[in-house]
């Protein structure tokens, strides 16, 4: 497999000033070197993304659809490649790894067909006095950044909708993971992007250098997927220049199980909701909220099912979890269990570090009181907290109990209640008696510190789109 390690600026693969190595953390070795960006490439990405602008904005949304429709089928011809590519530097289970990828390149097909479908508006004014005409138009150049969990689907995520908008682009992807985005706009090169539309950087330097570009007067757009904390500080950066700012965040997510949910349902559920993606996933179940009537039985069957999954490096056959992207990750997780087991949590299963090399962490279950710690953090990781509540409306203020509103999770076999508790919880997404919802025909985000914006859906393409308003005589 020929790796991807440069540079992408201006349709060309280029040097940066420096190398990176990028490891496979099932393993601690090192798999590439990959080029990081200084100064003068950064300021060549955006000035690429610039030039490229103007023209690329006026290109026909047919033309831009069928270059997204090429690379959605790249992608799928190509999916074991980028999946091994994926499992290999995130540490993800190779099953886990295929389907990301076709998650991700769902997005590509999907903002191949909304290109030609962006609405306008043409109507009589209620004065008369005129016609009121509302069209949109690309944003102009776009900073992209994603995170490590998911580097295909976040990164498809944002480029499908701002290929189709007619923007151009700097994407940075995670520096643990940067082989799969390499990858990724190789194949849209192939599938026949111009120069200077999608550029791919590393900085040396990544707060002064996206600092820098986000002051610069040519970018306008930023799209983050990543931490609060870190979005907190873009926003705050973003301000100077009144950036148009899309924000997927942080998440908490609770998983509540009623009293009249089928357990066997609901821990099934709970399996993919908990465990995708090694449990690395803002959408992962944070906190499982379940009625004391049935929480031994849920707990039971669910500790049952995590114990039984099989533990080993991402490629192996028969692997169900795979490393954590890194020692300092996997060490993160251990500290919360270990938090979290000192104020008196009950661990069901695992809880302990495993002998050997590589960054795992075995699927954990641990009960725990309403005030227990961990239920503040969101664990990047396979822990599993189980707390208990006697009624729906504790059910729900435990749930509301964070600064977080990503998704949540509720299991009932009364369609009326469940939908009468999801309307009270507060999250930008809920999963009613299913494991996982994301859909890139839908829109995805959250409210309160998880974020601002929606990808996915009708609404991604507007995240890089200006509305205009034409006043018109006749």
């Amino acid at each position: 497999m020929q790796l991807k390690t440069d540079l992408y600026i201006d349709g060309k693969w280029v040097k940066g000033e420096k190398s990176l190595p990028v490891y496979n953390p099932a393993t601690n070795q090192v798999i590439a070197e990959v080029q990081l960006a200084g100064d003068k490439e950064c300021d060549a990405a955006v000035a690429a993304a610039h030039n490229a602008f103007a023209s690329w904005a006026k290109t026909a949304p047919r033309v831009r659809g069928e270059i997204l429709r090429k690379a959605f089928e790249l992608m799928v011809a190509e999916s074991d490649e980028i999946a091994k590519i994926i499992s290999m530097e995130n540490g993800k289970v190779f099953s886990d790894a295929k389907g990301e990828v076709a998650y991700a390149a769902e997005f590509f097909r999907w903002f191949s067909e909304e290109a030609v479908r962006t609405p306008g508006d043409f109507r009589h004014a209620p004065a008369g006095d005129k016609r009121i005409l509302v069209t949109h138009q690309p944003i102009g150049v776009s900073i992209l950044i994603t995170p490590w969990n998911f580097p295909a689907a976040m990164a498809t995520r944002k480029i499908g909708p701002a290929i189709a908008a007619g923007c151009t682009m700097i994407l940075k992807p995670a520096s643990e993971t940067p082989l799969t985005a390499l990858y990724i706009v190789d194949i849209l090169e192939r599938a026949g992007v111009p120069k200077g539309v999608v550029n791919l950087i590393l900085p040396s330097n990544t707060g002064a250098q996206i600092s820098k570009m986000l002051h610069d007067p040519r970018v306008r757009n930023l799209s983050f997927t990543g931490s609060t904390e870190v979005g907190r500080t873009l926003l705050k950066e973003s301000a100077d220049a009144v950036l148009r700012t899309s924000m997927e965040l942080g998440g908490n997510a609770p998983f509540v199980v009623l009293d009249d949910a089928d357990i066997d349902a609901a821990v099934a559920g709970a399996m993919i909701a908990k465990m995708r993606n090694g449990g690395a996933a803002c959408t992962a179940a944070n906190r499982f909220i379940v009625a004391k009537k049935v929480a031994d039985e849920f707990t039971t069957k669910f500790a049952k099912a995590m114990a039984a999954l099989k533990v080993a490096p991402g490629l192996d056959e028969g692997a169900q979890l795979g490393a954590s992207v890194s020692i300092k990750e996997r060490n993160k997780i251990a500290e919360l269990v270990d938090a979290s087991v000192k104020a008196g949590g009950n661990l069901k299963i695992g809880g302990q570090i495993p002998q050997g090399d590589g960054a795992f962490y075995p699927a954990t279950v641990i009960e725990v009181a309403s005030d227990n710690p961990i239920l503040a953090h969101e664990v990047f990781g396979p822990v599993a907290p189980v707390v208990t509540f006697d009624s729906d409306e504790e059910a729900i203020a435990l749930a509301n109990a964070t600064e977080y509103g990503l998704i949540s999770y509720i299991y009932s076999q009364d369609l009326k209640r469940a939908i009468k508790v999801a309307e009270s919880i507060e999250s930008g997404m809920v999963a009613i008696n299913r494991g996982v919802i994301s859909d890139p025909a839908a829109p995805f985000g959250g409210v309160k510190q998880s974020g601002l914006g929606r990808e996915g859906g009708f609404a991604g393409i507007h995240e890089f789109l200006e509305t205009k308003y034409i006043g018109v005589e006749i």
